[in-house]
């Protein structure tokens, strides 16, 4: 096996473990038991159990800042409803696309060490400002009524990553349907009729 498709399959043993049990709970002797390799061996392709929890967190922030780049490029800068619709839609995709490794970058980011933690956490802070000016373009052109915008993006996010939490392919709704109902509920959020 190529090393770069061993380590993808250590991430992606990992992330499902991870999802599964937490970081914290999760030890190299579980990743190395589930990929049926030694302890010893998955020292040849990463330094550390949070080298890969790092590489998982990092490839996940990386998709989302990606997805929102691209759906915000199709929408219509000038339309922070359109906005705002394309960047929760493109969340719902990529959390629908792998929800456990999404999952582990929601959820267990706070264990990676200082350094990677602060890196991360400046990426989260970047890509909530993204819904966070949407918002406030928003309620400057009455699309949105006047609210908190930094409190509103929050509670969409919140909702949005809550996803990663009970997500299954082969539930009731499709990864489509789902994104569907999120937009109408997050534009609902922030209409001034709540009828």
């Amino acid at each position: 096996m190529l090393a770069g498709a061993r380590r993808r399959e250590i991430d992606d043993v990992a992330s499902e473990l991870f999802h599964a049990n937490g970081y914290a709970a999760t030890s190299v002797r579980d990743i190395a038991k589930a990929l049926d390799i030694q302890a010893a061996s998955m020292y040849a392709h990463v330094a550390s159990k949070e080298d890969v929890l790092w590489s998982i967190v990092d490839r996940a922030a990386t998709a989302f800042e990606g997805a929102a780049d691209a759906a915000t490029a199709e929408a219509d800068e000038a339309d922070p409803v359109d906005r705002l619709a394309a960047l929760v839609e493109a969340h719902v995709e990529v959390i629908t696309a792998d929800p456990e490794r999404s999952s582990v970058f929601v959820t267990e980011w706070r264990h990676l060490s200082p350094d990677r933690r602060a890196a991360i956490a400046q990426r989260r802070d970047a890509y909530e400002t993204r819904f966070r000016e949407t918002i406030v373009d928003g309620v400057a052109v009455g699309a949105f009524r006047a609210t908190d915008p930094a409190l509103a993006a929050t509670f969409i996010l919140t909702a949005l990553n809550g996803v990663a939490t009970w997500y299954r392919p082969d539930g009731r709704l499709s990864a489509d349907r789902i994104a569907d109902h999120y937009v109408d509920l997050a534009l609902r959020s922030l209409s001034e009729d709540h009828r």
